[in-house]
């Protein structure tokens, strides 16, 4: 009996025992990524850990930033190849809506103005319906998400079941008011859909309907997790919660209410876990990223011994990574076979076509790459949507581009406020035509104290092999230095000067690569001068006159790749210019000069002008950046020394002295450089220092007779000077600055502004 009891104990517990592993190996995990913006980084840490005590993860749902690791770690990457992805400089770009450097196409660049905001309007549109609906252009997140995932999609069919770990995302039908998960389809598009935050991503359309972020109706799809897969285990990694009420005196937290459904955090099924990272993060701020992964990471530490506990099953290390391997193997290389154009007509399908440089052959993704962003970067066309989807007859893949041209209207309007009497308001309009070619009519006006504008300037864009562009352009410019002085000093020469010009010019242009291009053009000019030459005037006296007829033509070869129109940190500047310059100069004594007689003379002149601005990309809050600038001319004397000093080349490096007429900077052959160190105290928050030497080859002297000569070769330099805190504003930037010129009577000056002090070219500029 005895032996029998024993022999019944030990079967038994042997049943137990092989029940145990049998339900240890069909034990099933699944993850759930919340949404949360920069937050739900935090998950990538919280998969991390997971990974590192192997626990396995069999199925994953996400909403928004959740979708979007839950998606990267479906098609087979690691959670170190995860974080490395999100902490590059071109993740970082997509969530500012940045183009990389590599590939930003400078030539489709026009000229810099100082507009703060844009309005697109249709010629039979209302203007409520043309207001922005995003903050960042998805341009180059888009094409990204495409490359990231594309031969996932082709290996798995589709069908998310077949991804290297089955997936689930939502997103929100506003129409409808509901959920939409996404089972099958195109990966990268789903995941696009569940990451379109309201107002700050443009929205896609799948099937017909307009698709949102997810987490407006579901940020926690933990009842998907379970309905779609029964999970016996599920792990939750949530960064966020319901909205707290709304505030009387906040307007983002009753459109957030209005926006979004309370969802539920908690886990559905029987067994399971909540992870909460603990994130200090602004909605949106992707700048510093290692912080947030680390406290997923912690959090999910915290919980580990209790998942232990009730995931018995372990995953191999070795195992996972051949899996990976595997799957990755699986994957056909994306070459593109065919590519196809919907939402444009005919002729703006083969402007698009010639644009993108292809020509029914196939071509490689960063072949193709190039001539994606050189479209987008086309102010002709609005938006592109890129879907790749593998044939499987050809072995390629087809290229679908949702392509919106621009809107026929645009409305630019802004200026500059600040404490010196420089303000100025400015208004721009353009009109866009897009078929075989594209055409743009543009207008501006600027109008303050200091600077009064106003141009008109066509663009018309040919796709040929080698692109050109062909631009006239009219323009009138004024500067009125008496007036834009709060109060002019005894010592302050000139007392008086006001320059005006009116021209008219003719360039062409081709590109050189991504960022440079090659302008050559010619034009007519009439440039006049009013000015006292002494400080000591009344208001019956009459002013000198000079005016002068300039017939002018030049070629210049430029590359840009700054980040910002006015106080770059990124990139680099270079402008090489020749200009030739014939004219006829007329002066017309005033009543304080000492010459009473007319004087006409005629001058030709070359200039050759090198400019060069580089940003060095490094890491931490520390950025330096150089500026150089040299100058050789051939010009001759005017008639009097101000008049020649008005039209010598000017060295003015900041924003600060393209504001002031400095006798002190300007001449005829010089050599100039500078040194810029940026400093970040917060996201889009700098301080500034920059300073610069000024060595002129020979000054410009006034003799007593109020001629001009040349100093002594080598003999002076200058110096300049400036120290400034910049708030770069979404409308643009505001600057509290101290500047310093040196050998003055008062060197030191303060400058407050907001906007951009930018102005139209000048004739000889």
């Amino acid at each position: 009996m005895s032996f029998l009891k024993q022999s019944t104990s030990v079967f038994i517990s042997a049943l137990l025992i092989l029940f145990s592993l049998q339900s240890a190996d069909a034990q099933k995990v699944g993850v759930v990524l919340s949404g949360g913006a920069a937050s739900g980084i935090a998950h990538i840490g919280v998969l991390k850990a997971l990974e590192e005590n192997h626990i396995p993860i069999d199925y994953i749902s996400g909403t928004s930033m959740g979708a979007l690791v839950g998606a990267m770690y479906s098609v087979g990457y690691s959670p170190s190849q995860i974080e490395a992805i999100v902490k590059t400089e071109r993740f970082k770009n997509w969530s500012e809506g940045i183009v990389d450097e590599k590939y930003a196409y400078y030539f489709k660049r026009t000229d810099d103005n100082s507009s703060w905001l844009t309005f697109k309007l249709s010629l039979d549109s209302a203007f409520i319906s043309s207001l922005p609906t995003n903050l960042i252009s998805p341009i180059a997140m888009d094409f990204g998400m495409m490359e990231l995932t594309s031969g996932a999609t082709a290996a798995a069919n589709c069908k998310f079941d077949s991804l290297f770990v089955p997936f689930r995302c939502v997103a929100s039908d506003i129409e409808k008011k509901e959920s939409v998960v996404f089972r099958e389809g195109d990966l990268a598009q789903s995941v696009r859909a569940s990451m379109s935050y309201p107002f700050y991503i443009r929205p896609i359309t799948i099937n017909g309907k307009l698709m949102f972020d997810g987490g407006l109706y579901n940020n926690f799809p933990s009842n998907i997790m379970y309905e779609e897969f029964y999970p016996d285990f599920m792990i939750g990694s949530n960064v966020t919660g319901n909205n707290p009420p709304p505030d009387e005196d906040n307007l983002l937290s009753q459109i957030k209410t209005m926006l979004q459904s309370k969802s539920n955090y908690n886990i559905l099924c029987e067994s399971g876990v909540i992870i909460e990272p603990k994130t200090e993060v602004s909605l949106f701020n992707f700048s510093n990223l290692q912080p947030i992964i680390d406290s997923g990471y912690a959090a999910a530490m915290r919980q580990m011994d209790y998942i232990k506990k009730y995931v018995e099953r372990r995953v191999d290390s070795t195992e996972l990574s051949i899996r990976r391997s595997n799957f990755k193997g699986a994957q056909p290389k994306i070459i593109f076979d065919k590519i196809n154009i919907e939402g444009l007509t005919k002729s703006q399908a083969d402007y698009a076509r010639k644009v993108l440089r292809h020509k029914n052959k196939q071509i490689s993704l960063e072949d193709m790459k190039e001539g994606y962003f050189r479209l987008a970067a086309d102010d002709k066309i609005k938006s592109i949507y890129p879907l790749a989807k593998f044939n499987p007859t050809t072995g390629f893949y087809d290229l679908n581009l949702r392509i919106k041209k621009e809107r026929n209207l645009i409305t630019d309007f802004g200026g500059n406020f600040s404490n010196r009497p420089i303000s100025q308001g400015y208004i721009g309009f353009q009109y866009n035509y897009l078929g075989r070619f594209a055409l743009g009519v543009m207008s501006n006006a600027y109008f303050g104290k200091l600077y009064s504008s106003a141009q008109l300037k066509t663009r018309f864009d040919f796709p040929f092999r080698i692109p050109i562009f062909i631009e006239p352009c009219i323009t009138w410019n004024k500067w009125d230095y008496y007036s834009s002085s709060s109060a002019f000093k005894e010592d302050t020469k000139p007392a008086y000067l006001i320059q005006s010009e009116e021209y008219g010019n003719l360039n062409i242009g081709f590109p050189t690569g991504k960022k440079g291009r090659i302008v050559g053009g010619a034009g007519l000019a009439r440039i006049t001068d009013k000015y006292y030459q002494t400080p000591y005037f009344v208001q019956l006296d009459t002013a000198d006159r000079t005016n002068f007829d300039v017939f002018t033509t030049q070629a210049y070869y430029e590359v840009n790749s700054l980040n910002r129109k006015l106080y770059p940190s990124r990139g680099g500047f270079l402008n090489l210019k020749l200009r030739y310059v014939n004219g006829f100069e007329e002066n017309i004594p005033g009543s304080t000069s000492i010459d009473t007689a007319e004087f006409a003379n005629h001058h030709d002149w070359f200039v050759l002008k090198a400019t060069g601005e580089r940003f060095f990309n490094r890491k931490g809050a520390i950025k330096i950046g150089v500026y150089g600038e040299g100058v050789y001319s051939t010009q001759s004397f005017f008639n009097n020394y101000t008049s020649s000093i008005l039209t010598a080349q000017a060295f003015q490096p900041t924003p600060d002295s393209k504001t002031l007429f400095k006798e002190n900077y300007r001449t005829h052959k010089y050599l100039a450089g500078g040194l810029i160190v940026i400093v970040n105290i917060r996201k889009n928050i700098e301080f500034r220092a920059e300073g610069y030497i000024y060595q002129p080859y020979q000054v410009l002297i006034k003799t007593a007779n109020l001629k001009t000569e040349y100093g002594t070769p080598f003999a002076l330099q200058h110096y300049i000077g400036t120290a400034a805190v910049v708030w770069h504003t979404p409308v643009g930037p505001m600057s509290l600055s101290v500047n310093y010129y040196d050998q003055v009577k008062e060197p030191f000056s303060v400058l407050f502004h907001f906007g951009y002090i930018i102005f139209n070219k000048r004739a000889l500029e």
